[in-house]
């Protein structure tokens, strides 16, 4: 038993090495192909250039498309982001039947396979009437994004010390006003995460803006369309590394502000994270 204790630890370690550098392996080579002066993705590099970046802004169907996910990214952040806040403070502030039941359907999109979502989606959106544009992209990038929004914001209000609330109620403010006053400022990083998690993942889904989408392209629209086109492959390359720093940046916000909300709480007696 000893053996398999010192052994395990190492084993843990390198199997998580492993498993990194199979996730992120591919990834590494997306920057590196897109300086490439040649139009194929090999090695050795034929030269090093910022040519297809230099295209990048010249291109009015890529900045259409980019105005178009930003759009959409932002409304679908908004929107994900309130409904997740009423859905956290409901989920963890009252005890009511079915409660771990609306729970688990609302997280229900993580473990569904999003072509059926999508397809799902796109006969409810033809069945009311809805003619296929950038607000259908919105609604559906809603649904998939709540349940992330929700998993950020109920970590924010669940350990939040409800005697700073109270006290605020003492003092004679409204439940309303307690809300804006207290408890929104108190849960300010978790919000800014949620929407930052949100905008990210609204603006990298593909599936649902695929079959939810009309004539106005989003980027991975785009990136998808012009990838049948091999004379297109280096700036679908460049693109793509500038969507995957944007990604990472934006993760790496939200993630400092969801480390800072639960030290924050910590110290302060609200949410513990």
């Amino acid at each position: 038993m000893t053996a398999i204790r010192r052994f395990l630890p190492g084993w843990l370690s390198s199997y998580a090495a492993l498993y990194i550098l199979f996730l992120y392996l591919p990834v590494i080579f997306l920057p590196i192909f897109s300086i490439n002066t040649a139009a194929t993705p090999k090695f050795p590099l034929s030269g090093v250039t910022l040519h297809w970046y230099e295209d990048l802004p010249r291109t009015p169907a890529l900045i259409d498309a980019t105005w178009n996910s930003l759009a959409v990214g932002v409304s679908a952040s908004i929107l994900s982001t309130v409904f997740g806040i009423l859905a956290a403070r409901s989920i963890t502030r009252f005890r009511y039947p079915g409660r771990r039941t609306i729970n688990g359907l609302i997280m229900a999109p993580l473990v569904l396979p999003e072509v059926i979502v999508a397809i799902s989606m796109l006969l409810v959106m033809l069945q009311l009437g809805l003619s296929l544009s950038l607000f259908t992209v919105v609604l559906g990038h809603v649904l998939v994004c709540i349940p992330y929004s929700m998993t950020v914001l109920t970590s924010g209000f669940e350990g939040f010390d409800r005697s700073l609330e109270e006290a605020s109620a003492d003092l004679g403010e409204s439940a309303f006003g307690t809300f804006r006053r207290v408890t929104l400022p108190m849960v300010a990083p978790a919000i800014i995460s949620s929407l930052l998690v949100c905008f990210t993942i609204s603006l990298d889904e593909f599936i649902i803006a695929f079959f939810l989408t009309g004539t106005e392209a989003t980027l991975p629209i785009y990136i998808w369309g012009q990838l049948r086109f091999a004379a297109k492959l280096p700036g679908v390359l460049a693109l793509g590394t500038l969507l995957l720093v944007a990604s990472f940046v934006l993760m790496a916000i939200a993630e400092i502000l969801r480390r800072r909300a639960a030290r924050r709480t910590q110290n302060e007696g609200g949410l513990y994270a």
